[in-house]
């Protein structure tokens, strides 16, 4: 199983991304996947998840307003938009993938994970 994470890039304060994960070489249905971020010096931690069956969903307080986490279903594959970016968005996206369902905010609830898309948000 791998994770192919993309959508990152650079992007000025106020303004949008949208991220996608999309998972290879295996099918699944009961399964959770969740974005996280790492900033520089920090740890890695929770921004928004989505498990399925069902579509329920999870955000960060931080990102709650301006973040939609969704998916499609039958492609395996989770987004995340992103919109009003601040610059204390900056960091490494990381998407996860939890083999069983429900979403966790702790790194060590996922299984498998992508390679990492940058996100820098200037002022």
């Amino acid at each position: 199983v791998q994770l192919q994470a993309s959508g990152g890039g650079e992007v000025q304060a106020g303004g949008s991304l949208r991220l996608s994960c999309a998972v290879a070489g295996g099918t699944l249905t009961n399964y959770g996947m969740a974005w996280f971020r790492q900033a520089p010096g920090k740890e890695r931690v929770f921004v928004a998840g989505i498990a399925w069956p069902g579509g329920a969903t999870s955000l960060a307080d931080s990102v709650k307003g301006r973040f939609t986490i969704s998916g499609e279903n039958a492609k395996n594959t989770v987004y995340l938009q992103m919109n009003s970016l601040k610059p204390d968005d900056t960091a490494v996206y990381y998407c996860g993938l939890r083999t069983r369902w429900g979403i966790r905010v702790d790194k060590d609830g996922y299984d498998y994970w992508g390679q990492g898309t940058q996100v820098t948000v200037s002022s």
